[in-house]
Formats: structure tokens, sequence, C-alpha cells
């Protein structure tokens, strides 16, 4: 794929990841697909020569998307579904785009100061003292939990 595919395929893309944020309640929450559906419908064995964007796309819509929980319906009620939102959305595809492996300070320099500056924001929100420090956690369950202790304990004076 040249630069000028790309550039196409990527506003093809977005235009679609707008239309499916706006409309995801029309899809059922829950896949209907059955065990080995999808892996029918996959070639046994790894293609020679790479496909064109187009039919890749088509087979995302029709083998992928079936077997798709959509955690970002309005009417997902499972686990925990505070996981995208345009911003983040938009924040992956500039990260994704840069290639950054974003584990330490050495690796990543801006993404490791900009988490720590958020988790000072967050401190200050929430009221911790000065000398607080914290880290994203690994998991939604993880975090969950810890936000619910967190305001528990902010407001009962726990």
């Amino acid at each position: 794929m040249d630069h000028d595919e790309f550039r196409k395929y990527a506003h093809k893309v977005v235009d679609w990841m707008a239309d499916y944020l706006e409309t995801v309640e029309k899809y059922p929450v829950k896949s209907q697909v059955k065990p080995k559906d999808i892996i029918k419908k996959l070639p046994l064995n790894a293609p020679i020569k790479g496909e064109n964007f187009e039919k890749i796309f088509a087979d995302f819509e029709e083998i992928i998307l079936p077997g798709i929980t959509h955690w970002q319906s309005p009417n997902f009620f499972a686990y925990f579904p505070a996981n995208s939102s345009h911003p983040s959305i938009l924040a992956e595809m500039l990260m994704t785009t840069l290639g950054a492996q974003c584990m330490s300070w050495v690796t990543s320099p801006a993404a490791t100061e900009l988490e720590e500056r958020v988790m000072e924001w967050l401190r200050d929100m929430i009221g911790l003292p000065k000398d607080f420090s914290g880290v994203i956690q690994d998991t939604a369950s993880t975090s969950t939990t810890c936000s619910l202790l967190t305001a528990r304990e902010q407001i009962t004076n726990y």
C-alpha cells in the first residue's frame, strides 16, 4: 500500500468508525455466531500474496464484525465498557502511527512524562496528598476496583 492508498483507505476507515459509533445500537450486543463459524470462513493457509484493502475490509465487515461483542453499544451492560471514546480513538490512531513502545522513559519520554502529569492531575482532582503518585492500571477490572475504592474513601472519609 502506497501513501496515496493509505490516505484514501484511512478516510474510508474513519468514516466507517464514525458511522459505527453513531449507529452501534443497531447491532446485536452479543455476537450471534456459533463456535467455528468464523474460522470456517477464513482460508486454511496464509495468503501467498496480500489482498487489496477493499477485499480485506469486506472480510472485516462480513466475517469479523458478526463475531464481535459490541462493547460500545448503549445496550451493553456487562463488564466495564468504559474503554473507548472519540478522543481516545483519535489518540490511539496517533500512537499507532508513531509505533511508539511506551513501556519506560527510555523508550518514550513523552508518554512517560504525560502519564506522570495526568496522574498528578487526577491526584489533585480527587484530593489526594501531593506526595501521592500512581500508575495506569493494567486492566479494566483493577482500574475500576481502584476507582471505586478511591471514590468510596473520598466520599466517606474512610
